[in-house]
């Protein structure tokens, strides 16, 4: 029978912190089967942090359920810092704990940023993936960028406007060098009301009906801080990578079994870039949620996140892709 809601909560066997060097200290959790199949979540943003609800997309009987927050985020420390935050070196932090892990391989699990950075994990180290689950396609193409930051006014005007008019008028034609200016700066009376009308912003927008918790729980301080700071630098500086870095090299992937997750109306990342990824990578399979805007918790989204990550529980088969 196909299940179509979360597994019940579960809570950490083992925890930690990882030192990273020049400061970074990353936090990391295990739920479910400690002898069970690895499976790693990768959260969203960059910056938002993992939430107790993450574990949840994953049979914990079958699951050795791995979850941490990427430098900055979270309950990692410093939060908000950007000093070495780039994508190569989340990168490098993901081998590092795979490997003080005694991981070989495991399913990869993003969405949004996540699926961002899966992508780029999987790119550097194909032999460490038994699979992908994504959901929320994003490239970090500078066109989805600037969707982000002026084209959702299209759908969410007074969401936009709320965010456009924070700023002074005469600022508003490059909102993200402005934005950036302000959420680096170290005065929190400078940086924490930017942070929150950034990070609003982006809830409100990433869910098809009106969410007031998905708002509140953007408008937290440590989720806004760590979301938008991070998102500005990395928006900012391209991803650290080089241009069309993640389509370019999709065929690499293209032998490792992967679902990809996609809501028809989703506005913070529109479906026009996972329909991309999805002729890319043939094999790969695609599921459009008819009912559905941009966040995991939407009904029809949970539901085909959870069936793909049981239909993983069978052993997944690498595949031979014709040249």
């Amino acid at each position: 029978m196909t299940r179509t809601q979360l597994y019940p909560e579960v809570e950490p066997y083992e925890s930690g912190t990882l030192d990273l060097g020049g400061g970074h200290e990353m936090y990391w959790e295990m739920c479910g089967n400690p002898a069970g199949a690895p499976a790693l979540f990768l959260h969203g943003g960059p910056g938002a942090g993992s939430t107790r609800v993450h574990r949840r997309f994953f049979d914990p009987q079958h699951y050795r359920i791995v979850i941490f927050d990427q430098r900055g985020s979270g309950r990692s420390k410093p939060l908000g810092a950007l000093e070495d935050n780039t994508t190569p070196h989340l990168i490098a932090d993901i081998e590092r704990l795979r490997q003080s892990l005694d991981i070989n391989r495991w399913l990869v699990f993003g969405g949004s940023w996540g699926s961002t950075l899966a992508l780029a994990y999987g790119i550097a180290h194909p032999e460490r993936c038994n699979g992908f689950v994504l959901r929320g396609i994003f490239l970090c193409r500078k066109v989805e960028i600037d969707w982000f930051l002026y084209g959702m006014r299209t759908v969410f005007p007074e969401a936009w406007a709320k965010f456009a008019e924070f700023l002074p008028e005469d600022e508003r034609g490059d909102l993200l060098a402005n934005y950036h200016r302000r959420l680096t700066d170290p005065d929190p009376s400078a940086h924490m009301p930017a942070a929150r009308a950034w990070s609003t912003y982006e809830g409100a927008c990433s869910t098809m009906m009106p969410s007031p918790e998905t708002i509140a729980a953007f408008n937290e301080d440590q989720v806004a801080l760590g979301l938008a700071r991070i998102e500005a630098h990395y928006f900012k500086h391209d991803i650290f990578l080089p241009e069309d870095h993640l389509m370019a090299n999709v065929r690499a992937l293209r032998h490792i079994p992967c679902t990809i997750v996609q809501g028809r109306y989703d506005m913070v990342c529109p479906i026009v870039t996972a329909d991309e990824l999805a002729h890319a990578w043939p094999e790969a399979n695609y599921i459009i949620v008819p009912d559905a805007g941009h966040s995991a918790m939407e009904p029809g989204i949970r539901a085909a996140l959870v069936t793909a990550t049981d239909a993983f529980r069978q052993e997944p088969r690498v595949r031979k892709v014709a040249s």
